[in-house]
């Protein structure tokens, strides 16, 4: 029966991105996968940095069931509370002038209607965003969108800019010290914008902190200079918090960090616990303007009540169960152990990220930061076989970066499983490649 359904699947499944994990999974609960051959596998990433609240979480399973047997999918001009709800809800966890809220599905979706809505206000077409991002793969996320999928696919849109990374651990600018310069950096990098710019400059579109990009944390100060460099060119400024919102960085939205609001905030992954669900939210003041002109964005599952009701959900647990700062507390048990595996191993070139949002990357050695991509593979199929699933981001020139991204509802038992299992991982392909 294996055989025939991996038959099937190569028959049968399109392939889609990276290849399929050789695993038949048949359940999940908690911060585990479970397989048909009856193996159980730590997931460290909680699906795809989604399942905040862990697989199957009971208040997740109550009221899908509750609400797909009521109220499960509408036309997409009409209201139910559990939309209205969320959308106040997710207002009143955001600090002024975030106020109004678009609920849809995905975060290429969200992101997607994030640009064309600052397209629309600004009356201009042109989108900065990191060298190293990923916004989604739909038209203007994708054409805002550098780690991965340009190559073969034609001309995206025209206006799409792309500025340097801010990256601690491979700096371009350097100060007297030899650490990153990023003012420098930003300076150069909105210098080399104006030149290419034909005037028509309409936001900036950036993650807090990359995590595609091999999670690279902007540094303090870097998110309110770019908003002033937005400021001063008449952009928007968007912020996709896939990843790093609803408390998986120690606070609710990790840029509450620097205390810089966006024009306009996307949510997705987080925010439905891993059901699809995403937001974009953004001012009274844009969104009055975007309506003016004729704001249209009208998709199949716009308002959804049913994962509007899971959204609901998703927030009563987080603040019934503080677990920001629970995030922020094994994010800091986590940071530690991490830490401890990189003196252990000289391959493990660097330690970075926040709260539940962690990141290590190999190295050949400390010396030599240069790209480490077939001992990352190596390390990745190892954790694999002892019980524990892992995400690499492999780029070129950056080496491999493991991302790390359990659930908040994990413990520090769970916590120290993966450690080990990473650590073992580390040493073993080490030693198999000498």
């Amino acid at each position: 029966m294996t055989d025939n359904f991996w038959r099937d699947a190569g028959a049968h499944v399109l392939r889609y991105g990276a290849t399929f994990v050789p695993e038949i999974i048949t359940r999940a609960e908690g911060s585990f996968v479970y397989t048909e051959g009856g193996r159980r596998i730590l997931d460290f990433t909680s699906g795809q940095m989604s399942s905040i609240l862990g697989h199957s979480h009971p208040d997740i399973v109550a009221t899908v069931q509750r609400e797909v047997a009521t109220l499960d999918h509408l036309y997409s001009g009409m209201l139910s509370r559990q939309v209205v709800n969320l959308s106040r809800r997710l207002a009143e966890s955001l600090p002024d002038p975030l106020n109004k809220v678009l609920l849809l599905t995905t975060g290429a979706e969200s992101n997607e209607a994030a640009i064309r809505m600052a397209k629309l206000v600004t009356g201009k077409h042109e989108i900065v965003s990191f060298a190293r991002s990923w916004h989604g793969m739909t038209a203007a996320a994708a054409g805002a969108t550098y780690s991965a999928g340009r190559k073969g696919y034609g001309p995206t849109a025209p206006g799409n800019i792309a500025i340097p990374v801010p990256d601690r651990f491979r700096p371009d600018f350097v100060d007297e010290n030899g650490e990153l310069d990023w003012r420098k950096q930003l300076d150069v990098a909105f210098a080399l914008v104006d030149a290419q710019s034909t005037g028509s400059l309409a936001a900036c579109i950036i993650e807090p902190i990359l995590s595609s990009g091999g999670i690279i944390e902007l540094p303090p100060g870097y998110l309110a200079a770019l908003k002033q460099k937005c400021e001063e060119r008449g952009m928007l400024l968007i912020l996709d918090e896939a990843q790093t919102g609803l408390c998986r960085t120690g606070d609710w939205y990790a840029f509450q960090r620097d205390g810089v609001v966006p024009d306009i905030l996307t949510l997705s992954k987080t925010l439905g616990a891993g059901l699809p669900l995403a937001a974009v939210v953004t001012s009274d003041e844009i969104e009055q303007a975007a309506y003016e002109r004729g704001f249209l964005f009208f998709t199949t599952h716009v308002s959804d009540p049913l994962v509007a009701a899971v959204g609901n959900t998703v927030l009563d647990v987080l603040e019934r169960d503080g677990l920001d700062a629970r995030a922020r507390d094994l994010g800091a048990y986590l940071r530690n152990g991490l830490l401890a595996i990189q003196e252990r191993h000289p391959i493990v070139g660097d330690v970075r990220g926040r709260g539940l949002l962690q990141g290590i990357e190999l190295v050949v050695d400390r010396d030599d930061p240069a790209s480490s991509d077939a001992l990352g593979a190596a390390v990745t199929r190892r954790c694999l076989e002892l019980g524990l699933h892992m995400n690499i981001v492999q780029l070129p020139g950056i080496g491999g970066t493991f991302r790390i991204a359990p659930s908040l509802t994990s413990t520090e038992d769970e916590l120290d499983l993966g450690l080990g299992i990473l650590d073992q991982a580390i040493g073993e392909a080490v030693a198999a490649s000498v």
